[in-house]
């Protein structure tokens, strides 16, 4: 890789993607923003938790079946467009949230929420594989895939803190206020707006807006239908165990609720300090062994937190769980921008929509499983199952070096 290729990005895309991560980074807030709030909305509202747990599912839901909308409309209009427009529409979502007179409205301001927000983070992600060349994009991917991770951990801290001292509300309002900036400061880059918009007028003609139909064009190719498989695994044993890891540690150590969220949030912490060294491991390792060694540690500490039995261990191997796995999880997202040039939206949309499939088995798989076999023996599985998939992978999937080249 020569240095030159390092120094294509031009000024305007470098911001671009700066702004892009901020996006990113508001999008995984409001996420987890909801999951510390439920005690106080089930009081405030009058409700039971379950009731009060619909801000949180229902927008999960939308969130994944939206993919297959926001895929084809970048694809066809434009990605940087449209997450600007969708930004917009999360601030004044946020905004009513912070509104709400009664759960109802608030879950009706969630679904709306998460229906914009399910354009940021993939199109964000399919923007920068039309804007930057294969070479770098990886790294490129970190830096606006930092911003998600911070937002992982942001969303639980802020909806703790505003919710225990300024309230719920304000916590919504601030969220709010940080949607409407970044969405007005994406807006306001033209050059990156119009440019880069990833299709000639003859390629737009080509490009459907029915996800099924550019869903079919990605997945008839041989190398597509593998990653996805692959894809929809690592949701199943990565995010699903994931989901289960405060619980395991409340069971299994005593721990309070409380420190075992905080522990597991270091996870996040994992994904920054990858994000801070991924150019320097990525051109020294290279896509292989970014899969095998990142999957590899995520097993290895999976397995170590599966039978822990001390905090420090566990804020070790949580941290390195985290690193290990945003060095799968990055170069799979690189992989799969390669795969259809011309419906980068939506293979960044079937990205979302099969990892967030595979979560919803995982997080059922691991929940009955438990009961018969014990919260670490489920860490341990899913921990040297993704470790065979680190291994399988680059077998499986054929890592083309003549499709790294500028689209």
């Amino acid at each position: 890789m020569s240095e030159p290729l390092i120094s294509v990005i031009e000024p305007s895309t470098q911001r671009a993607i700066f702004h892009l991560s901020f996006a990113s980074f508001a999008s995984m807030t409001i996420q987890r923003l909801c999951d510390p709030m439920l005690p106080q909305l089930a009081q405030d509202f009058q409700v039971e938790r379950v009731q009060a747990a619909h801000v949180i599912s229902f927008f999960a839901v939308t969130y994944g079946l939206m993919q297959v909308f926001f895929g084809p409309l970048g694809d066809r209009f434009g990605k940087y467009r449209v997450v600007a427009m969708a930004t917009i529409g999360c601030s004044l979502g946020c905004l009513g949230s912070a509104l709400a007179w009664n759960l109802s409205f608030l879950v009706f301001c969630r679904v709306m929420t998460a229906t914009c927000a399910a354009a940021i983070i993939p199109l964000g992600l399919a923007w920068v594989g039309d804007s930057v060349h294969y070479q770098i994009r990886q790294e490129t991917l970190a830096k606006v895939g930092l911003g998600s991770t911070m937002g992982i951990v942001a969303g639980q801290l802020v909806g703790g803190l505003l919710t225990d001292t300024l309230g719920w509300r304000f916590a919504f309002g601030a969220v709010s206020a940080v949607f409407f900036v970044v969405g007005w400061v994406l807006w306001t880059n033209p050059k990156a707006r119009i440019e880069n918009q990833g299709l000639t007028r003859k390629e737009q003609g080509e490009v459907s807006l029915s996800f099924i139909d550019n869903a079919k064009a990605v997945l008839s190719k041989s190398r597509a239908r593998r990653l996805m498989c692959f894809i929809f695994l690592e949701g199943c044993f990565a995010f699903g165990v994931l989901a289960i890891s405060a619980t395991h540690l409340h069971d299994a150590q005593g721990l309070r609720v409380s420190v075992a969220g905080i522990i597991v949030a270091l996870f996040g912490l994992g994904g920054v300090i990858y994000m801070a060294v991924a150019k320097w491991l990525i051109y020294r390792l290279g896509e292989t062994q970014l899969i095998r060694w990142g999957a590899l540690a995520f097993g290895l500490a999976y397995g170590a937190i599966g039978f822990a039995s001390s905090m420090v261990v566990d804020a070790l191997t949580f941290t390195a769980a985290g690193f290990g796995f945003f060095m799968f999880h990055n170069t799979m997202q690189a992989l799969s921008t390669q795969l259809d040039p011309n419906r980068r939206g939506t293979c960044m949309a079937l990205f979302a929509c099969i990892l967030f499939a595979g979560q919803s088995l995982g997080v059922v798989a691991c929940t009955l499983l438990i009961p018969y076999w014990g919260s670490g023996m489920v860490l341990l599985l899913c921990g040297a199952m993704l470790a065979l998939i680190g291994v399988a992978l680059p077998i499986f999937v054929e890592v083309d070096r003549q499709n790294n080249e500028e689209v």
